[in-house]
């Protein structure tokens, strides 16, 4: 998922300033928002080449068949057969559709974040003149990350379906399709609603992933805070106040987006599995003899759990946290670094 820097401007609130610097102000909170939303598109799209492979892996380790044997017998098994079968550029297979996901999915969460906060502040909750308490940035992560939802669901759809290689026979030699094919199929068989498949999966995994996502990263940003000014003990007062509200060194913002990243994938990775399945689902081509229905997200999860239990749920899970962990570390390093070094 796309990271964010949670340091939060001040509000014009929190000083007494004279009619003429409002626009100034006004101005200064719009800059912040387009450096949130490029510079975390670019962290966005560094990061998907670097955790794209193992994101194939998990897809196919999540869509295997519930009424077949299982293909791969864990994530080393399948990095082999995927990297014998097509090479290590097959595992970047459908790629493209993700950076523009990563891109999308960026720009959405800034920019519902945003309305999230708005609300908390028309709801009385907490006073502009403060800094959003942890309780308020999860509901402004679980709401973001709600709306986000809608975006992405039709990208990761056409995502899936390109990731996942071909397991029939009759398929074996069939070409691995295209972006605009699998778009092409979708609409053909099932409309614009089609591209929606599987959506009760992916907002549960967002709302309730990014209301982690911040949580997590807040509460690690906030215990680097509270280590930072007990290590400045014997400064002034004035050097502690500024250590409390200044920007965490780069290694301290990469624990704390390693974290999120992980509590992220880990918390709702049941409701990606599900998704997953669905989405790599055969297009439903109308009535015929060899036509299974598509199953909804509550059926897609019996299934699941009736043939492979708990563990079913979180195939492909440990891969998926562990590149997290690297990948949201360095997303927020170059995040911070571009924000840091090449203010708008």
């Amino acid at each position: 998922m796309a990271a964010k820097e949670a340091d939060f401007p001040a509000s014009p609130a929190t000083t007494k300033t004279s009619p003429v610097q409002v626009p100034s102000q006004a101005r200064s909170a719009a800059m912040e928002s387009i450096e949130d939303i490029i510079y975390g598109s670019v962290a966005g799209l560094v990061g998907k080449y670097i955790e794209y492979p193992f994101d194939t892996v998990k897809v196919r380790l999540q869509s295997q068949p519930d009424h077949l044997p299982l293909r791969y017998t864990g994530p080393l098994d399948c990095f082999r057969q995927s990297i014998k079968a097509d090479g290590v550029l097959g595992l970047y297979r459908g790629i493209a559709a993700p950076l523009f996901g990563a891109a999308a999915e960026t720009s959405s969460l800034f920019f519902f974040e945003r309305i999230g906060r708005e609300a908390v502040y028309a709801s009385g909750y907490c006073s502009r003149d403060k800094i959003l308490p942890l309780p308020a940035l999860w509901f402004t992560g679980a709401f973001s990350g709600a709306f986000t939802s809608f975006v992405l669901t039709p990208i990761e759809l056409v995502k899936c379906k390109i990731q996942v290689p071909a397991t029939s026979s009759s398929e074996a030699a069939t070409k691995a399709p295209g972006i605009m094919s699998v778009v092409k199929d979708v609409y053909k068989h099932e409309g614009l609603r089609g591209f929606w498949h599987g959506q009760m999966g992916t907002f549960l995994r967002e709302a309730g992933g990014c209301a982690a996502w911040f949580g997590s990263k807040e509460t690690t940003t906030k215990l680097f805070h509270v280590l930072n000014e007990r290590a400045a003990a014997a400064r002034s007062q004035s050097e502690r106040d500024a250590l409390a509200t200044e920007a965490l060194p780069l290694w301290q913002q990469a624990v704390a987006g390693a974290s999120a990243g992980m509590s992220y994938n880990f918390l709702f990775f049941p409701a990606d599995t599900i998704k997953s399945r669905m989405q790599t689902a055969p297009v439903n081509r109308g009535p015929g003899p060899d036509q299974q229905p598509r199953r909804t997200f509550l059926q897609e999860g019996r299934a699941l759990w009736n043939q492979h239990g708990l563990r079913g749920m979180y195939r492909g899970c440990g891969i998926t946290v562990l590149r997290s962990a690297p990948s949201s570390a360095f997303i927020f390093i170059v995040f911070d670094g571009l924000k840091q070094h090449f203010p708008l």
